[in-house]
């Protein structure tokens, strides 16, 4: 059984400012510790519960924060950018589920730190007419190659929100959002303990694993945050305005949205 591990940072016990979640200073190169064990801890459960192989996607910003030396040995580090598949590459290599570690929840939801890809450039995503976040976006990207989510962890708002999505799989709450920036945590221990119990005991006894299926082609609508942006954005020829912040657009499949969604997010930072 191969399992893709794809892990962020925002959802992370201890982690509630933008601060720690920016290269450059201790408060990050503490938080990334912390993400690291974290992914760590969903790597020995996974391998605990029955996995064979475990691959591990870096996931946030610059998709090189997570310390291999930190890492169990058995893994396979998947590192850098750009990449076709984003926050799930690792796919390709065939895989038969996806934990989803330290992620967060949509833009514009409370959920601390809350964005979805770019928060800068995006300030709300649909697809095929319901908003997603990063978990929806790229959970139906899982899907679409025939691979259940089975397993999340993050804050309150992140669980409650992604569960319709996922309804089979297991969620671990690590931390309660009382707002963008504050809220309540487990110690990061603890935090490490719980998720790799439950990455245990969902491989361990699996059930109706579901992949979360999009029909395509698929609508995508953007928000974005400035008619500057939405402006920039619509230079892509197959890009329709809608009004002044907001876009849409038709994709063949939902790798093709994804990959869509990421280039404009490059190209937002032209108006940085």
């Amino acid at each position: 059984m191969r399992i893709l591990i794809s892990a962020d940072i925002e959802g992370v016990a201890g982690v509630f400012h933008a601060e720690q979640t920016r290269a450059g200073n201790g408060e990050y190169e503490r938080a990334r510790r912390w993400m690291t064990l974290e992914a760590n801890a969903a790597v020995q459960g996974a391998f605990a519960g029955g996995a064979t192989e475990v691959i591990v996607n870096d996931s946030h910003g610059g998709f090189r924060n997570l310390l291999p030396d930190e890492l169990d040995s058995r893994v396979k580090l998947v590192l850098g950018k750009p990449r076709y598949l984003g926050m799930m590459a690792g796919l390709e290599c065939g895989c038969d589920a996806v934990f989803l570690i330290g992620y967060h929840g949509r833009s514009q939801s409370r959920s601390v730190l809350a964005h979805t890809i770019n928060s800068f450039a995006f300030a709300r995503v649909w697809l095929a007419g319901e908003e997603v976040g990063e978990a929806g976006l790229y959970g139906a990207l899982a899907g679409e190659r025939g691979v259940p989510v089975v397993l999340g962890s993050g804050d309150d708002v992140f669980c409650e929100e992604t569960q319709s999505l996922f309804p089979h799989a297991r969620f671990v709450e690590v931390k309660r959002a009382h707002g963008q920036g504050t809220g309540m945590t487990l110690s990061p221990q603890a935090a490490r303990e719980a998720i790799s119990a439950a990455a245990r005991e969902v491989l361990a006894a699996p059930g109706n694993w579901q992949p979360r299926r999009v029909a395509v082609p698929v609508d995508v609508r953007l928000q974005a945050q400035t008619t500057a942006l939405a402006d920039l954005f619509c230079q892509w020829p197959s890009l329709e305005r809608v009004d002044g912040v907001t876009l849409k657009f038709t994709a063949q499949t939902v790798e093709a949205a994804v990959r869509i969604l990421n280039s404009l997010s490059a190209m937002s930072f032209m108006l940085r």
